[in-house]
């Protein structure tokens, strides 16, 4: 039985109504016109979101997949991995999985890396692919992207981005920053249903990709490439999910705007964070904090266990810490189409519930 609560965990995210609905339009086979007309629709409005005129692939997978992707087409030296939180020490364990060398560069959690953190390591030359999470969601560090790509570039280092829980809440300029490759997902800031995740690959990504080896089959962006040419993919595509993703992305540059979109979600963190320092206290350094989610220390040691059973009773569920985290912190999701209203009545629920700070 499924109960309607609002998701105040980050992702899946509550998905409007009549974003989901789109998931139930009239099915069309996938080597049809009609297909690629929203296959080529959907992708131009994906490169918009991402600021980029790079290849945008879409496959019927969780974002990990495409970072597996990322891994495979990528890395024919070494691959040298920014390690704060455990999604970024996932995609390292990738890069083990799949047999590539690889190193990585550990990162207080709470806090993000710098380009002066990887310069080094990259003009050795003993690497070609760097890999870094934008946002650390087990920890809630946004990592500033500026400067990376002029080092990567420098040393011919493809510079790939987990952006899988900030874009289209977080204003990201793939061309721009030199980022070869961006993954991300339509769960959590898009506002719509899982099992759609995209990719966004430049042209020195493709090269590199035409002469790497075991790349598999799934995910080699030689076999999305050829198909891209006639808008489609390679195998069957998540034909609802695209459907709700495409309207979503037109509502949203019709009538909220981008630009308005980061703004709500910049607000809606500086609102979180201000609650977390007068109640708790922030587990990220402000400086790299999350537009999308916040990390907020349990220094009161409140049963977080029993909190998020009485959220539940009233209707929310709740995101306690991460792994190592659970406990210990808990998360404040504010992204996808969250407003400040239900923000504040989910957070003036947890102060009824705790109590005031002593």
């Amino acid at each position: 039985m499924f109960l309607d609560k609002k998701l105040f965990i980050p992702g899946p995210v509550d998905v409007l109504p009549d974003v989901a609905t789109q998931c139930a339009l009239p099915m069309v086979g996938h080597r049809s016109k009609d297909y690629a007309e929203l296959h080529g629709q959907l992708v131009e409005r994906l490169k918009k979101v991402m600021h980029t005129q790079n290849k945008v692939f879409l496959s019927a997978t969780s974002s990990t997949g495409w970072m597996e992707a990322a891994v495979r087409n990528c890395v024919g030296k070494k691959a040298l991995h920014v390690v704060n939180g455990a999604f970024s020490k996932r995609w390292y364990e990738i890069s083990l999985a799949c047999d590539k060398k690889a190193d990585k560069i550990d990162i207080p959690w709470g806090s993000a890396a710098k380009p002066a953190d990887v310069k080094v390591k990259l003009d050795s030359g003993e690497y070609d692919a760097l890999f870094i999470t934008h946002n650390e969601t087990s920890t809630c560090a946004m990592t500033p992207l500026d400067g990376f790509g002029e080092i990567c570039k420098k040393n011919n280092v493809l510079l790939c981005v987990d952006a899988v829980s900030s874009m289209c809440g977080v204003k990201i300029e793939v061309d721009r920053l030199g980022i070869d490759v961006l993954v991300t997902g339509t769960q959590k800031c898009f506002g719509v249903a899982p099992g759609l995740a995209m990719t966004a690959v430049s042209q020195a990504v493709l090269d590199r990709s035409k002469i790497m080896k075991d790349k598999g089959f799934y995910f080699d962006y030689m076999q999305y490439l050829k198909h891209d040419a006639k808008n489609n993919t390679p195998s069957t595509p998540p034909i609802p999910q695209m459907n709700s993703l495409n309207y979503q992305l037109g509502k949203i540059m019709k009538v909220e705007g981008l630009e308005n979109r980061f703004k709500r979600h910049r607000e809606m963190a500086e609102y979180t964070r201000a609650w977390a320092k007068k109640n708790f206290a922030l587990y990220t350094e402000e400086w790299c904090s999350s537009d999308t989610v916040t990390c907020i220390v349990n220094n009161r040691n409140i049963d977080l266990g029993t909190l998020s059973s009485r959220l539940s009773d009233k209707g929310y569920a709740f995101s306690n810490g991460y792994g190592d985290l659970k406990g210990k912190v808990f998360r404040v999701p504010h992204m996808a189409d969250r407003t400040m209203d239900d923000l504040k009545e989910y957070l003036e629920t947890i102060e009824k519930i705790v109590g005031p700070r002593p």
